[in-house]
């Protein structure tokens, strides 16, 4: 079996619906409301000082 043939048999099986609904987790667990708190503290971490940081 090649390998056209074997990603061909993936894509055409129920695996293919498992992945996308993986991806649409993945993409959308960023916008939970729980998630607030980090995602304005990853906003704001460009900004914060490095006091580690020697010129």
């Amino acid at each position: 079996m090649s390998f056209y043939e074997t990603l061909r048999h993936f894509a055409d099986s129920y695996w293919l619906a498992v992945i996308f609904g993986l991806y649409l987790v993945l993409c959308l667990w960023h916008f939970r409301p729980s998630a607030k708190r980090h995602v304005d503290a990853a906003k704001q971490s460009i900004f914060t000082e490095d006091d580690h940081v020697q010129p």
